[in-house]
């Protein structure tokens, strides 16, 4: 008994608070680590809006999330091995040599329970509660161990650099906007987001990545004027297209020398019919050039968040694109971009025949030659590859490396592709299948 309470002298009870504290701290450290990370800084962020400190602060140090959780885990770790080797001294004490064996066991299972487990499953269930209230304990913490995280982080570099891998030190751990993306996938696919909520939502995030050639209206498609055309011609065409604005050539299509605008043209039309009194034999004499706009003329190359930005900074909707030799390749409208975010946007002029993908009566797509393959995986979840070509047919075309003839099949990627019509070298109409 004597033996005992000699084992059991303050001592004792202060090494046994000790570690008890420690665990405390690595509890702490844990949960902190994984609510900094966890939690979203969108919600943080409203929240430091209104009038959180804690939030603000973990918004502040969440910004270097290497340098946050290179201290986090320093401590953690320093707090971990001080609590083993105190617990350590303290069980060979009392049990001798079988003190390790046992202070390992017991030291484990404790910081399982309350070092790990517990504070880490709190951390995730309150994110951003727990990330506001640490916050301003963390942030000195990163500040005491700045210095031996920076060279820790030097070390580690030099170490990677030594054998042939390369790291950029002001990358992102997390990049918002595939998280965002992934997020999006993950919600839509249990039934949480709504897939036009998350096809419109990604479209805007790839308008900084998307080029206006991927999208444009090609030139084979172009509806246009002969300057050189009698106005009768002229005034038949654009009333029986289903576009307001028709881009004006001479000579050579692609020599535009501008824009016609329906409305300008008919207002021309109405001053000569019914306001000067001239009648139908002044129209003759009726020059479009002279209520013809400025044709507005982009590169192929010129991204569509850009080019979006032009247009609302031009208050204009239509523009011309051309390639790097100035030849006319197609042209853009804001409605155009504006269907890469919301999809396809349809008029009372726009013929429901006109519609580039319809199911067929035995299942099979009956897809548009021209549809891009964008469109195509939006409107049906799949994956087709567009490295390669915008549109289906450019696809089909790139993967048979020739011009395919009707009703000849083809079968990669998973799919079938058949062609069902075909116009010149162009390949109108496929049904695609997938396997």
């Amino acid at each position: 008994m004597d033996s005992l309470a000699a084992y059991l002298d303050p001592t004792f009870w202060i090494t046994a608070m000790s570690i008890l504290g420690l665990l405390v701290l690595s509890g702490f450290f844990s949960g902190s680590e994984t609510a900094l990370t966890a939690a979203s800084r969108g919600k943080l962020r409203a929240q430091a809006e209104k009038g959180s400190r804690g939030a603000e602060t973990a918004l502040t140090i969440t910004e270097d999330n290497e340098r946050l959780i290179g201290s986090v885990l320093l401590g953690n770790n320093l707090v971990n091995i001080l609590a083993a080797s105190l617990a350590t001294a303290l069980f060979t004490r009392l049990f001798g040599e079988s003190g390790v064996a046992l202070a390992t066991l017991v030291m484990t299972l404790l910081v399982l329970i309350f070092a790990e487990v517990l504070p880490k499953t709190y951390a995730i269930t309150n994110a951003e509660t727990a990330a506001a209230r640490t916050a301003p304990v963390i942030v000195w913490v990163v500040r005491v161990f700045d210095p031996v995280v920076s060279a820790v982080r030097w070390l580690v570099r030099l170490i990677l650099r030594c054998v042939g891998v390369q790291t950029d030190p002001d990358s992102h751990i997390l990049a918002v906007r595939e998280e965002i993306a992934g997020a999006l996938w993950l919600g839509q696919s249990e039934g949480v987001v709504e897939k036009e909520d998350r096809d419109r939502i990604l479209g805007a995030l790839d308008l900084s990545d998307r080029a206006v050639e991927e999208v444009m209206i090609h030139r084979s498609r172009i509806q246009m004027l002969d300057v050189e055309a009698r106005p009768q011609e002229i005034l038949a065409q654009c009333l029986a297209s289903n576009h307001t604005r028709l881009p004006l050539y001479e000579g050579d299509q692609d020599n535009i020398v501008g824009i016609v605008h329906a409305k300008d043209l008919l207002r021309a039309i109405h001053k000569l019919a019914v306001e000067d009194g001239t009648g139908a034999a002044e129209l003759d004499a009726f020059d479009v050039r002279s209520i013809a706009r400025e044709p507005y003329f982009v590169p192929e190359t010129t991204t569509l968040d850009e080019q979006m930005r032009q247009f609302l900074r031009m208050r204009s909707h239509f523009a011309l694109v051309v390639d790097e030799y100035g030849a006319l390749q197609g042209l853009i409208t804001l409605e155009d971009i504006l269907e890469e975010i919301v999809g396809e946007i349809v008029d009372e002029f726009d013929a429901e025949a006109d519609h580039p993908l319809r199911r067929a009566s035995d299942g099979d797509y009956i897809v548009d030659g021209a549809m891009t393959i964008r469109d195509l995986n939006r409107a049906t979840d799949w994956t087709l590859p567009d490295d390669a070509a915008n549109t289906v047919a450019g696809l089909v075309i790139h993967e048979a490396q020739s011009i395919p003839t009707v009703d000849q099949v083809f079968s990669f990627h998973g799919f079938r592709f058949q062609v069902m019509a075909r116009k010149d070298n162009r390949i109108t109409r496929l049904k695609i299948r997938k396997l």
